[in-house]
């Protein structure tokens, strides 16, 4: 509920805590996916639970969505750069080894899963709240963003705020 601020206007918060409860609401259907036992599916399923993150974000802010712009912007993104990049598949594909990797990338996966959503969503409401569209954001200059919280998300070990 709404409350009148100094001026006796009624004060209204952004949608960014709207949006964070969207986030973590697919952070664990993210991580759910990386759960998946068998090695690439489970990535196939993260990706899907991001591409309809950043589909949810896209109405909350009345952005128009485009799925094909969205997908390129999420690959350029968890794609981009150093380690960020190799976490995801390396954990799916540890899968592949009998027993003790399955059980690794299952301990491991969800917790990059979730992490990498965490980024992810705190890149596109960033975008979002200035005003940006999918048609205007530019992945090269957002990917220092997304490993900076893509590092925070691993470092805790609490709740994402």
């Amino acid at each position: 509920m709404s409350e009148p601020d100094i001026s006796g206007e009624l004060f209204r918060p952004g949608k960014e805590e709207a949006a964070m409860r969207t986030v973590r609401q697919y952070m664990g259907w993210a991580a759910g996916g990386g759960l998946l036992p068998v090695p690439l599916l489970d990535l196939a399923a993260v990706s899907a639970v991001q591409l309809k993150m950043v589909h949810s974000l896209a109405r909350l802010y009345g952005v128009p969505f485009q799925r094909s712009a969205a997908k390129s912007i999420i690959g350029a993104l968890i794609g981009g750069g150093g380690t960020y990049v190799l976490a995801p598949p390396v954990a799916s594909a540890a899968k592949f080894v009998p027993v003790i990797g399955s059980l690794a990338g299952m301990v491991t996966q969800p917790a990059i899963a979730a992490a990498a959503t965490y980024a992810l969503g705190k890149v596109f409401i960033q975008h979002f709240e200035s005003g940006g569209t999918l048609l205007d954001f530019n992945a090269r200059t957002q990917r220092h963003q997304y490993e900076q919280h893509f590092a925070a998300a691993q470092q805790k070990t609490g709740e994402i705020n």
